[in-house]
């Protein structure tokens, strides 16, 4: 492994590692940013149906932990889009005429939600409330569209197409077609569920720990549905389009998909491997769970079906084997964190039905929930990591290679330790501001209904400017 890792230079080992770093960090901010607002939009639409000032409470106070993570999210995915010249000058050259479109979009959607956001926190007292309300959709909305649009360049990267080279040169260039690559609908889908499915649990998980610590009210009990059942329907989904995702893969990147499986050597009726430590020098996986003939069923719906191993590609055009183990292991980690939630919900709405309505506070199941919250995040970077890990020795898979589009600059161990530092002060002013906020008392609930009892009584009158 660590052979593996010389061989990549200091140049570019530094270079991934600082992009890592950046991603890992400031996809937290992403996948929040996307559905976060889709939980204040249905809080807040619930508060107006139900004339319920819980619900009013809940969206309030959301509202400012979205304004927070929205500020410090936009710090870091400008660093990103900076450190995409700044350490892949050739990437940006070879692919900046052929995805320049959907990062262009992405700003303009990034842009719309942020003066929706500022219409939404300015207008909180000032305008009506099914006026307030109905900003928050083009929120929900251009948040969606931002993620889908950036994550076209990333499926681009998995499956390019939309070009031509010649002599070495990009000719021919469609953005559009670019843009919809092969992997596009399966790779946004499943980007755009994660943000529903984290956001859910998320905030399912934090209601959870607080009713464990004897918060017994309403406000818990409605901020845990929700967060459960905005998670509870995306997480079967999230799974479906996963294993649509994984079956192209076996198509377009085949030695991706061969390093998630754990497949060394290529054969039909091959096992599944659950877990262990994929050694390909020695051709053996040590410690899995082996489940016979379960690839073969998986990939194909056949017992006997034939499927590729990472033998049946040379050396230099699949992933190095460390990065093969690790591939493995995050895919199966994310996984297991998938079905994990999705137990969770099932067995909570289960009881929640089966006990005609009543909300399920059985402490083994509020912890599953509090458990869940976290999985989720992780699930994301795992995702993460099966995708660009997964990708190498490729940063445009079959076009150009990572080692050959870092900067050849002296100092990118230095830009790695400066961009270090950044993340650690702007994690440490979001843990920050949360503990204040969360220190704050929460939203009144009473002040809250005075709200929507005001706005009940004004009914008959024109919405406009309080």
């Amino acid at each position: 492994m660590i052979l593996n890792l010389v061989a990549l230079g200091p140049n570019i080992l530094a270079a991934r590692s600082q992009m890592a770093l950046s991603l890992i960090f400031h996809i937290v901010f992403s996948v929040l940013g996307v559905g976060l607002p889709l939980l204040l939009c249905i809080a807040e639409g619930l508060a107006l149906w139900r004339k319920d000032g819980d619900w009013l409470a809940l969206s309030r106070q959301w509202t400012k932990v979205f304004a927070i993570l929205f500020a410090i999210g936009a710090v870091s995915g400008s660093i990103v889009e900076f450190e995409l010249t700044l350490l892949w000058p050739t990437w940006t050259r070879f692919a900046g005429g052929i995805i320049g479109l959907p990062f262009a979009l992405e700003g303009f959607a990034f842009f719309m939600e942020g003066i929706f956001l500022g219409l939404y926190l300015y207008g909180a007292n000032r305008l009506s409330l099914v006026i307030h309300w109905l900003i928050s959709l083009p929120i929900v909305i251009s948040g969606s569209f931002s993620a889908w649009f950036v994550t076209t360049a990333n499926s681009w990267m998995n499956s390019p197409t939309g070009f031509q080279v010649v002599n070495g040169k990009v000719v021919n260039v469609d953005p559009f077609q670019a843009m919809l690559n092969p992997s596009t609908p399966f790779e946004t889908t499943h980007m755009i569920l994660a943000c529903y499915v984290t956001a859910g649990f998320a905030t399912a998980s934090v209601y959870a720990v607080g009713w464990l610590r004897g918060r017994h009210d309403n406000y818990h009990l409605k901020g845990m549905l929700l967060g459960l059942a905005v998670g509870g329907v995306a997480i079967p989904l999230q799974i479906i389009s996963g294993d649509f995702n994984a079956r192209l893969l076996a198509v377009v990147q085949p030695p991706k998909y061969a390093a998630m499986e754990g497949i060394i050597h290529s054969g039909r009726g091959l096992p599944l491997f659950v877990g262990g430590i994929v050694d390909v020098p020695a051709g053996h996986v040590y410690g899995a769970l082996l489940i016979p003939h379960g690839e073969s069923l998986l990939a194909n719906f056949d017992l006997n079906s034939y499927s590729r191993g990472l033998d049946s590609f040379p050396a230099n055009f699949r992933p190095p084997a460390f990065q093969v183990a690790m591939v493995h292991l995050s895919f199966d980690a994310m996984v297991f964190s998938g079905f994990f939630m999705l137990l969770v919900a099932g067995l909570f709405w289960l009881l929640y039905f089966w006990r005609k309505g009543k909300t399920p506070t059985d402490r083994w199941l509020l912890w599953g929930v509090a458990i869940a919250g976290p999985l989720a995040f992780l699930a994301v970077e795992f995702g993460w990591i099966v995708t660009e890990e997964g990708r190498q020795p490729w940063i445009v898979y079959g076009f150009m290679r990572t080692i050959d589009a870092g900067n050849p600059a002296p100092w990118m161990g230095v830009s790695f330790f400066v961009f270090t530092c950044v993340y650690i002060v702007l994690g440490l002013t979001l843990i920050i501001f949360l503990r204040l906020l969360a220190r704050r008392p929460k939203p009144s609930t009473e002040w809250s209904q005075l709200i929507v009892d005001e706005m009940q009584k004004s009914e008959p009158r024109e919405a406009g400017v309080r």
